[in-house]
């Protein structure tokens, strides 16, 4: 059974629970319609043939074999498509044919295979109920009995012997239709408790494993913002660093761009990479950055650290920018490039001590057949600008 999806309140779906006892159900309808029909056709039909000669009105018999025989054909291919034939019209018309036949079979014929429906039309009458209470069936089967003593009796057959075997007839003819009736109706309430409580147990498992995964994650989260300032806290709290050092500042700076990126990581946005690259050149801006921000597509969703590798290049070097920035963004499904350019500069924090151009590939791991992918990184310094930029390929 595949695994079931899980709604906000915690119960299982019904579509999945309603599945299983579909399933159930479906499997006791085809049961019920091959019975109906290899009854009707491999023991009744070659009974009234054989004894044709001796039925009082045999091509009244014959037609009403035939009548209900495109009757159960019919209602067991509605009945196995879901959609079953009106109940009581033809149930009206069963309990018609009964009353002919029981009339036509003759005394001679009246306990005998000849008369069909005493083993047949039990059948039916579960087809044409099939999806209503057992209650129903029971009528049917009640009402079929009524007709068939007025037979015995009709015919003269008022002997003990007679009368034991009518009762012995509607016993063993209507037992069994109705323990497949009833069987079937229990083995699909049950399938459906069973599926719910499946259901439910899988819902239950998975929440308790996201809670799980969450409270992993909001333990790496902040291990990783306690480590992105805590260097930079310690020497100012201790006196090793000067508030005035440029460098400082520029540690400073980086160190709040990284938790302003580790912040966003969490809140539930459509595009969680731009809206972390968002969040640096909103911080950048706000330190007297000029910065341009031009996006283009919208990334598939990536890993977090695939979003990391993508993103942590780019606002170590925004921390450093001075002047101005562009930022670009430019997203396919197959591929998401990251690029930023600024003026190139001398001094620490640089990114090296003359022109230059660099290329590193990392790999960035995810779940199979996912989204993860290698992530490439590239920078280049000519003694103007400083560009670089990280690419993602599925």
């Amino acid at each position: 059974m595949p695994a079931p999806r899980t709604r906000r309140n915690g119960r299982p779906p019904a579509d999945a629970v309603a599945a299983v006892a579909d399933a159930s159900d479906r499997g006791a309808r085809i049961v019920a319609v091959v019975i109906a029909l290899a009854w009707h056709a491999a023991i009744a039909l070659p009974a009234v043939l054989g004894a044709r000669a001796e039925l009082a009105a045999p091509a009244v018999v014959l037609a009403g074999w035939l009548l209900v025989a495109a009757t159960g054909v019919l209602a067991g291919v509605r009945l196995l498509h879901d959609a079953p034939l009106p109940a009581w019209p033809v149930a009206a018309l069963l309990l018609a044919v009964d009353a002919a036949v029981f009339g036509a079979a003759g005394e001679r014929q009246l306990f005998t295979a000849a008369n069909w429906v005493w083993g047949t039309l039990g059948w039916f009458f579960v087809l044409a109920v099939w999806d209503r209470r057992v209650a129903g069936l029971l009528a049917l089967l009640g009402a079929h009995s009524v007709i068939a003593l007025a037979a015995v009796l009709g015919h003269g057959a008022t002997a003990p012997a007679d009368l034991a075997r009518y009762v012995m007839y509607v016993y063993g003819t209507s037992t069994l239709p109705v323990a497949v009736f009833v069987g079937s109706t229990t083995i699909a309430a049950l399938a459906r408790q069973r599926a719910g409580a499946a259901a439910a147990a899988h819902a239950a498992t998975a929440e308790r494993d996201a809670a799980e995964l969450a409270r992993r994650e909001r333990r790496e989260r902040l291990a990783l913002v306690s480590g992105a300032a805590e260097e930079v806290l310690a020497e100012l709290a201790d006196g090793r660093a000067d508030p005035a050092d440029p460098d400082v500042q520029r540690r400073a700076v980086r160190a709040a761009a990284r938790l302003r990126r580790l912040i966003a990581e969490s809140d539930d946005v459509p595009d969680p990479l731009l809206h972390e690259l968002r969040a640096a050149a909103d911080l950048a801006e706000r330190n007297g950055l000029p910065i341009d921000l031009v996006a283009v597509g919208t990334s598939p969703p990536l890993p977090v650290d695939v979003r990391r590798r993508l993103a942590d290049p780019l606002t170590a070097t925004l921390s450093d920018a001075r002047g101005w920035a562009r930022l670009t963004v430019v997203c396919g499904p197959d591929e998401v490039v990251v690029g930023l350019v600024t003026p190139d500069r001398d001094g620490p924090g640089a990114g090296g001590d003359g022109p230059g151009a660099g290329r590193e590939r990392t790999g960035a791991g995810g779940p199979p057949g996912g989204d993860g992918g290698p992530v490439e990184h590239l920078y280049e310094r000519d003694g103007e600008i400083r560009w670089t930029q990280t690419r993602w390929r599925r």
